[in-house]
């Protein structure tokens, strides 16, 4: 009798081949590089440093695609934005000590963001480790620890035979519903010296299925199909799990309003007549949220950006589908389903009746919804922000259709996160996951490198610029098809006006910049001074022209007043 866990795979006879004749010259690093390939990557991103010179000199051996960055925090977001764009876990190398803790933030973003990154650093040599004071070069008494309250998972190897194991791990670990930055660090050591085991060929990572339990959708599909007003939001999760099509069958057979969160953009026609937009930074819409019976909320913690702030209370049940375990019933009581929202959402399709229109109250929801954005749009129109909307509808207009977009934290992007129709899933993306500066041009260089058929954009202000100008120069190396927009307002704009509401005036945001333009050019990169009646046309014509581009936009933007305050 043979039991499952008797069964071997035994190796091919060309494995076994490859194996006797394994060849030589190799290093740990090439392990590495082969474990990467044999899991399915195509493409790392990184930068070099002394220690981790075994992985670099093995990339020169492997069919992997290399993208250097200059910088190792803008190594991490262009990672950042592959893993968004592909679904993939974007593999980082970076090195050991300043090296790797110049991607923290990035990987803070990331996470916030789940977004699958796979950072592989180097350490000091094996007899370094263990928290003693050797003076190796980069040395940290534990490297590990300022990464662990950063990523999902920490690994570390001591001997040429982990590494395949480690890294394996790692994946199946960034790729696992939430997705997530992952961190495997490497002795200088063991990365050096040569090895004598074969060359990786197979290697078994899939991640694991996060479905439902099914007596939580049960109940879930009888409280959504009894509601008389039902309403959902959906978050990222949605946009990640690739569930943007069932949301729409559930929210059309339950006649239910939806919102997206800033992360979930996309994830619901923006035009559907059950389309709230994404308006959550407004009280009408809040209102609405709140006077729903029955409130769904799909990969979405109701975090402080997509609860107005936290002054969302919810008046009836909620139902909250989230991968992310820390999130379920984070902030709010609810009937908590731990799953990957598109296997929720299609448990509840089977399960919610396909008509559940006895139920509902008299007014359609449809009319409901335009009554919101109706007062949504009366509200803004109030405050003679004509500039503001006319550069927004430019960059709407001039942007293709599936062309990605990448967005720092800057005023413009603050009025995206609610304003913008992205169109398509997985299209915007922004830092607003963890809120740090310099995301968006070093992340549509990820997004670029993931999709090279379509431009892609990148939207910074001036402050934000200044943290991945270096970065011009990865793209022109790799002649990236980029155009980055600047919105030159001579400082942080927008940390201007909150000290000003604050506190009457600013501090510490008005800035000294460079001409961008001339700076671009330096670089071999175009670039254009526009003007907002200018700005679609010239961003249509970088779009057009293959290869990276700056458009430069002097102008002083305002933010909607908020509501949350009130």
């Amino acid at each position: 009798m043979t039991h499952d866990h008797d069964l071997v795979l035994r190796p091919t006879a060309e494995q076994t081949e490859a194996a006797l004749n394994a060849p030589p010259g190799r290093n740990g690093g090439d392990l590495v590089v082969e474990t990467l390939a044999g899991l399915g990557a195509t493409t790392v991103f990184g930068l070099p440093g002394q220690h981790a010179l075994g992985m670099f000199d093995a990339l020169r051996r492997s069919d992997l695609a290399y993208v250097g960055l200059r910088v190792e925090n803008n190594a991490g977001f262009a990672a950042d934005a592959y893993g968004r764009i592909t679904g993939e876990a974007a593999p980082l190398l970076v090195s050991t000590g300043p090296g790797a803790l110049t991607s923290l933030a990035a990987l803070q973003e990331a996470a916030a963001a789940s977004a699958p990154v796979l950072a592989v650093s180097s350490q000091i040599p094996s007899a370094g480790l263990g928290g003693g004071r050797h003076g190796y070069l980069h040395e940290l008494p534990d490297q590990q620890a300022s990464f662990r309250g950063v990523v999902k998972s920490v690994h570390t190897v001591r001997t040429q035979s982990q590494i395949p194991s480690a890294i394996a791990e790692a994946w199946e670990s960034a790729l696992t519903a939430p997705h997530g930055p992952v961190w495997v660090e490497i002795p200088q050591d063991v990365l050096l010296a040569e090895t004598v085991l074969p060359a990786v060929t197979a290697v078994d990572a899939a991640p694991h299925d996060l479905p439902p339990r099914p007596e939580l959708t049960a109940v879930a599909a009888d409280l959504l199909a009894n509601a008389a007003r039902p309403a959902i939001i959906a978050g990222g999760g949605v946009v990640r799990a690739d569930a943007s099509g069932k949301l729409r069958q559930l929210a059309e057979r339950l006649n239910a309003p939806v919102v997206t969160t800033f992360g979930g953009k996309g994830a619901f026609p923006w035009n559907h007549p059950l389309s709230l937009q994404s308006w959550l930074e407004d009280r009408h819409t809040t209102d609405f949220l709140e006077d729903a019976d029955v409130l769904l909320v799909v990969g979405s913690g109701l975090g402080e950006l997509s609860s107005n702030y936290h002054t969302f209370k919810p008046r009836g049940r909620v139902i909250q589908i989230e991968a992310d375990l820390g999130k379920l019933e984070s902030n709010h009581p609810a009937l908590g389903i731990h799953a990957d929202a598109r296997l929720a959402l299609s448990a509840l399709l089977e399960t919610v009746p396909e008509d559940t229109s006895p139920v509902r109250e008299d007014a359609t929801a449809a009319d409901r919804v335009r009554t919101v954005l109706d007062l949504v749009r009366e509200r803004i129109d109030a405050q003679e922000l004509t500039l503001e909307q006319q550069v927004l509808a430019a960059v709407r207009e001039a942007l293709p259709d599936r062309s990605a977009s990448f967005w720092d934290m800057t005023i413009l992007s603050y009025w995206a996160w609610s304003a913008f129709d992205a169109r398509r899933p997985n299209t915007m993306h922004s830092a607003q996951g963890s809120g740090g500066l310099g995301y968006a041009f070093p992340a549509a260089i990820g997004g670029a490198v993931a999709d090279p058929t379509h431009p892609v954009l990148a939207v910074s202000g001036d402050g934000g610029a200044l943290y991945s100008i270096a970065e011009l120069a990865t793209a022109r190396q790799h002649n990236l098809d980029v155009t980055w927009l600047i919105v030159d307002d001579g400082g942080y704009g927008i940390l201007r006006e909150y000290m000003t509401d604050a506190f009457g005036q600013s501090t510490a945001t008005e800035l000294s910049r460079p001409d961008y333009v001339a700076l671009a050019e330096s670089f071999g990169v175009p670039g254009v001074r526009t003007t907002p009646d200018s700005l679609a046309a010239d961003l249509a014509k970088s779009f057009a022209t293959p290869g990276p581009s700056v458009v430069v936009l002097p102008a002083l933007l305002r933010m909607f007043a908020p509501t949350h305050l009130d």
